[in-house]
């Protein structure tokens, strides 16, 4: 289900599905097993009609509730869980079809508590600054995985980064990696911030 936006694992991602290729999907998924589905990032293009370039990195989404409304269309809403990375992209049939494998982290050492600490900070913070300006994001006091893998990730998910910033979270090789890389993505978030915040 390649979208507009990226999605990390950890998160809650809702959709309102209307086009006839993606209730092909949705009808598919809950008649499965397993009723999940991969979402990637469109890099150019639309969500709506097709056409679109699309990521080759991504996440499972998990259906834990879907609705239909008296027209057929579908109000989802699913977990999104471990990565993925699209080895081939298939013809469309109907809606986007690819080869596929899990992509866990990468073994690269231990996340450092303090900055584990620092960074949490700073993101609450952040955030707690973009909902005084207005802007749609998250509650900034969820609660954290004690899994700093986990967390690292919730962690992208809660800051109010741009979509692109988010992908490349999603694209780090590992927790460690990822954490630095937020703490680097923070000093332009706050720096905007700060700005905002004089007018």
């Amino acid at each position: 289900f390649p979208l507009g936006s990226a999605w990390l694992p950890g998160s809650i991602l809702t959709l309102h599905v209307f086009e006839p290729r993606y209730r092909a999907l949705v009808r598919e998924c809950m008649a499965a097993p397993e009723p999940e589905f991969g979402v990637v990032m469109i890099e150019r293009g639309r969500e709506v009609g097709g056409g679109d370039v699309r990521s080759d990195v991504g996440a499972v989404a998990r259906m834990l509730r879907v609705s239909e409304t008296d027209d057929g269309r579908y109000a989802v809403i699913a977990g999104v869980g471990r990565r993925i990375k699209v080895h081939t992209w298939l013809p469309d049939n109907p809606y986007p079809c690819a080869e596929v494998h899990d992509w866990p982290d990468e073994p690269t050492g231990e996340v450092d508590p303090d900055l584990l600490q620092v960074v949490t900070a700073r993101v609450r913070r952040a955030t707690a600054l973009a909902m005084e300006l207005g802007d749609p994001v998250s509650d900034p006091t969820t609660a954290l995985s004690p899994d700093p893998m986990v967390a690292t990730f919730q962690l992208g998910g809660l800051a109010p980064l741009s979509d692109h910033d988010r992908h490349r979270l999603l694209c780090a090789g590992g927790a460690v990696e990822r954490l630095v890389l937020l703490a680097e993505l923070l000093d332009t978030v706050e720096d905007v911030l700060a700005f905002r915040l004089q007018d």
